[in-house]
């Protein structure tokens, strides 16, 4: 049994992670390489009002985590986000990996029509179908933070491209 909803999640949030920890795998033997503190990376904005690369990889990582886990009718675990290296952001990502591929496929049989409810009880509550969270919520927002994480690591001079960005698929 296969759920377009699943499919639809679980592989691209696997594909994108792996690509996001590649290129911060670069990121880091780049600051090495040239003896740069890692911070003048893992601090970096593209404008001073948004959030640093940390923060961005963090976020890209909390939105795949909360996505899956909604979907599936699962909790949503809660990391801490205090990641601040490349080995502890690379090591974020593996935990997310990890949550995510302990998900079983069945566990989303029903997420297309499932009841999502995004900050209940406070003024910002919002809630979807899962389709809809999934699609015009959930993906948009993950594929903001990532997109992002690449922007400020391609700005400030890693060698990455579009097959950097694409992963694996």
């Amino acid at each position: 049994m296969t759920s377009n909803i699943y499919d639809s999640s679980v592989p691209v949030f696997r594909q994108m992670l792996g690509a996001l920890d590649a290129i911060l795998a670069k990121a880091d033997a780049h600051v090495v390489e040239k003896n740069i503190d890692a911070s003048a990376l893992t601090q970096a904005r593209l404008f001073p009002d948004m959030f640093p690369l940390s923060r961005q990889v963090q976020v890209a990582c909390d939105f795949a985590r909360g996505i899956s886990a909604r979907l599936a009718g699962a909790e949503v675990p809660k990391f801490d986000d205090k990641e601040q290296s490349f080995g502890e952001l690379r090591d974020l990502i593996g935990r997310t990996l990890a949550f995510i591929g302990s998900l079983d496929e069945s566990q989303f049989a029903n997420a297309a029509t499932r009841e999502i409810v995004t900050r209940p009880g406070t003024p910002k509550e919002r809630r979807f179908e899962g389709q809809g969270y999934l699609l015009s919520y959930g993906l948009p927002q993950f594929f903001f933070h990532v997109t992002t994480a690449y922007a400020l690591l391609r700005h400030n001079g890693i060698e990455i491209g579009k097959r950097d960005y694409m992963g694996q698929y």
